[in-house]
């Protein structure tokens, strides 16, 4: 069972209380997602008061962050509002023996304030990305991305993006499948990168039905990944040039035609190689690979294990254990 730890403080953000508490802490295990242990660390024992009225009872003091899994931060409502010292040292300690901290919107200004920051790359709400370089000139803010990792510390971008990076952390811990059941149940789509970009620049019309577009096109490519597809393709599909069809599909998601297909082509391998018995060969023809080669060679770049040592280590994992990424 994965231990997740929401750190709770007086004025944290109540939207992102819900999505870290919907998406670990309803049990799903009927639809093959592991159960977790959420809990709410606080300094004190006694009721949080929330923005709105609202009041959070935590169940488990500080110390606890150092047997969580995973430490997820809400972002709070002022952003300029100090976090006490003994919240600040109780993240330092669990990010040094090594547990990921996740920041939701505003919560990097949590982590830069305790130091974790400093030379590693974030991002926040577009709006308050000048604010939090301002303020810690030592983080390195980026402004696009919707969340990035630097040093097993996660940070998302504003509101909504913190329901894309929540979807991600269970995807890396626990496969695709998993994440895919927990989006259904929140009725909210799983495909949203990192390297997706936060906003569109001055949105008209023509922009709308633009980005309407190329949402069909990325919904039909994914229910035809198997086909050999390519830029001209989808392209086509958009009533688009080729060099347009990249250039729009780069301003809206924030990577190329080919690096978004990739991906995806890799996240279908992965569900295959964890849920199906199919021969690597055949995992390699359903997620779209022109051979087995070239996506041993993808799959290898990627997640740094060969597809058959990552079934293998898959079957052999725990419920609700450790990711198989990376060789770990």
């Amino acid at each position: 069972m994965q231990r997740v730890a929401i750190v709770a403080q007086p004025g944290i953000r109540s939207f992102d209380l819900a999505v870290i508490t919907e998406v670990w802490g309803p049990d799903r295990s009927r639809t093959g997602v592991p159960v977790f242990e959420l809990r709410r660390c606080a300094l004190d024992d006694g009721p949080i008061s929330l923005p709105g009225g609202l009041t959070l009872m935590p169940d488990r003091g500080l110390d606890w962050l150092g047997q969580a899994d995973l430490i997820v931060v809400p972002a709070l409502a002022e952003p300029a509002d100090p976090t006490p010292e003994p919240v600040l040292a109780a993240l330092r300690a669990a990010h040094a023996r090594g547990v990921p901290v996740a920041a939701l919107c505003a919560g990097a200004f949590v982590l830069a304030e305790a130091g974790l920051l400093d030379g590693r790359r974030a991002v926040t709400h577009w709006w308050l990305a000048p604010q939090l370089a301002a303020r810690y000139p030592a983080v390195l803010v980026e402004e696009a991305p919707l969340f990035v990792e630097d040093d097993g510390l996660w940070t998302s971008a504003g509101v909504a993006s913190g329901i894309d990076l929540c979807l991600h952390l269970v995807r890396e811990a626990h496969g695709a499948e998993a994440a895919a059941a927990v989006a259904r149940s929140m009725v909210t789509g799983p495909f949203r990168t990192g390297d997706h970009a936060q906003y569109l620049d001055r949105p008209t019309p023509a922009a709308d039905r633009t980005a309407e577009a190329l949402a069909a096109v990325r919904q039909q490519a994914l229910r035809r990944l198997h086909e050999p597809l390519d830029v001209a393709t989808l392209a086509r599909w958009a009533g688009m040039s080729p060099r347009s069809f990249a250039r729009h599909f780069t301003a809206a998601t924030g990577t190329t035609p080919h690096k978004w297909l990739l991906s995806r082509r890799l996240d279908e391998a992965r569900k295959l190689l964890e849920r199906t018995d199919h021969p690597v060969p055949e995992v390699a023809r359903r997620a779209g690979f022109a051979s087995e080669v070239t996506f041993r060679q993808h799959f290898g770049a990627s997640f740094g294990l060969s597809p058959r040592a990552y079934r293998a280590a898959a079957a052999t994992a725990p419920a609700g254990g450790d990711s198989v990424r990376n060789g770990s």
